[in-house]
């Protein structure tokens, strides 16, 4: 019995490396392979360029119409500026499979299902949080937002966390890439409903009370709620940080059961690679 103990804990340790390895070289791999925005030109354009000019037509906006302060807008677009590159990179790395004819090489491999795709998506939750520093950095300098430095691990923990939920968000709407042919409709749609509900650009309490608990269901509401706090000098509230990284699983688990689903419906169709 006591031979047996090591045996099983070097076993249980090997399985944990092989998954890990799954995880990380598996996403890398993908993420060469699959990723859209390749160049230099196209990933500064669409991916540093575009958040921070939105960020700057908010505050400006904001600034016109009264209806919040600079640092308001600053935060919220900061935080929201993860989702183009979490939820169109969450969608893409299910959906480019079917279209660069790969998918069905993916499926045959006899690994487990969610540490296949959840290291899909992995890089681009480091995006998401690269994306999200860099906006906060350009509001710093360009529009003069102050953050306590001790607020800093703090607000990077949140972004984090907005990061991962968010790119669990765009796993569960690439799983629709299964069924659907144009599934960056649905990715268009739903970068809308991030920008309108979760309070980055909008006050929640200005909302009708249906969109505020529509909200509360989404990646990013409660991540930008705690980094308004944090950035006004205020600690970090476990509570939001919590929600978040609870929505975030909710949508990880609901993409595993989507692709679970999909994929027995597709075999059984056999349209895994049809276009």
């Amino acid at each position: 019995m006591l031979s047996s103990v090591p045996a099983s804990v070097a076993a249980l340790a090997s399985g944990i490396l092989r998954t890990a390895r799954l995880v990380v070289l598996g996403g890398a791999i993908s993420y060469r392979a699959l990723f859209n925005w390749t160049t230099p030109p196209m990933f500064i354009g669409t991916l540093l360029a575009g958040p921070l000019l939105q960020l700057l037509f908010f505050v400006f906006l904001g600034r016109q119409l009264g209806v919040a302060d600079d640092r308001f807008y600053l935060i919220g677009n900061a935080v929201l500026a993860s989702s183009t590159a979490c939820v169109y990179g969450g969608t893409m790395a299910i959906s480019n499979e079917r279209r660069f004819g790969t998918l069905g090489a993916v499926l045959l491999s006899p690994r487990h299902r969610a540490p296949l795709w959840f290291g899909r998506a992995l890089p681009y939750v480091l995006n998401g949080l690269l994306i999200s520093a860099f906006t906060l950095t350009a509001a710093s300098l360009l529009l003069g937002l102050r953050i306590p430095l001790g607020s800093v691990p703090g607000l990077a923990a949140v972004l984090l966390a907005a990061s991962a939920g968010c790119s669990a968000f765009g796993l569960a709407l690439g799983a629709l890439g299964l069924r659907f042919r144009d599934v960056f409709l649905v990715s268009n749609v739903a970068c809308s409903v991030l920008l309108l509900l979760t309070g980055a650009n909008v006050p929640r309490s200005e909302l009708p009370a249906w969109m505020r608990s529509l909200g509360d269901v989404l990646p990013l509401t409660h991540a930008a709620d705690a980094a308004r706090q944090l950035s006004a000098g205020g600690v970090l509230d476990t509570g939001l940080l919590g929600a978040e990284l609870a929505v975030g699983a909710g949508y990880a688990l609901l993409a595993v059961a989507l692709l679970a689903l999909f994929e027995r419906g597709s075999r059984r169709r056999a349209t895994l690679d049809v276009m």
